[in-house]
């Protein structure tokens, strides 16, 4: 008695003449390819082209900042905690007096580092963030030749200043800008 169909005896009969040359399965073959050829091509010609993303797509981090071009992060440790693959480092530091126009708290991230050999692009970061400093933005890691070159500093993540570099920052945020926001709301 049998449970399942999954085995099935094999014909182990003598081969014909026919079925000794392949031409039937040759043919098989051929006309897979020959319908292959009039199908749409799945190939992207990456520079000139590029591949739509899903809206939840889950690219490079950004370190945010806000209106008036100050940091975001204050250093509480939130997103290297909750990161399950322990892609980020973080130091803390005071604020001196007169760096009230670079950060917008007391403390502030001395160095920010992640190191994207080790990070899963899970969101925990973005989600643990109490400050809103940290996101995933739409835009991949480029490939490297080094190892060096996937661990990803401060000075890398931090998106452009929002005054000096309007355009940069604009096309650093993405989805993120108010308009765009507007935009990909669904009709209520």
């Amino acid at each position: 008695m049998q449970l399942t169909q999954r085995s099935k005896s094999v014909d182990r009969s003598p081969m014909t003449f026919l079925e000794s040359l392949y031409l039937w399965n040759i043919m098989k073959g051929m006309a897979i390819t020959l319908r292959h050829l009039f199908k749409k091509k799945a190939t992207i010609q990456y520079p000139e082209e590029k591949r739509p993303f899903s809206p939840i797509f889950r690219g490079l981090h950004v370190l945010n900042r806000d209106a008036e071009g100050r940091e975001n992060c204050t250093a509480c440790g939130l997103c290297a905690v909750a990161c399950p693959a322990e892609a980020i480092t973080m130091e803390a530091a005071e604020r001196l007096p007169g760096e009230e126009n670079l950060y917008r708290e007391e403390k502030y991230a001395a160095k920010y580092e992640i190191n994207m050999l080790r990070c899963i692009f899970c969101g925990l970061c973005e989600e643990a963030c109490p400050k809103d400093a940290i996101y995933l933005s739409q835009t991949f890691a480029p490939a490297n030749y080094g190892r060096k070159g996937f661990i990803y500093g401060k000075n890398e993540l931090l998106i452009p200043h929002p005054i000096n570099e309007r355009e940069a920052y604009l096309k650093a945020l993405g989805d993120r800008t108010p308009s765009a926001r507007i935009q990909n709301q669904p009709n209520a």
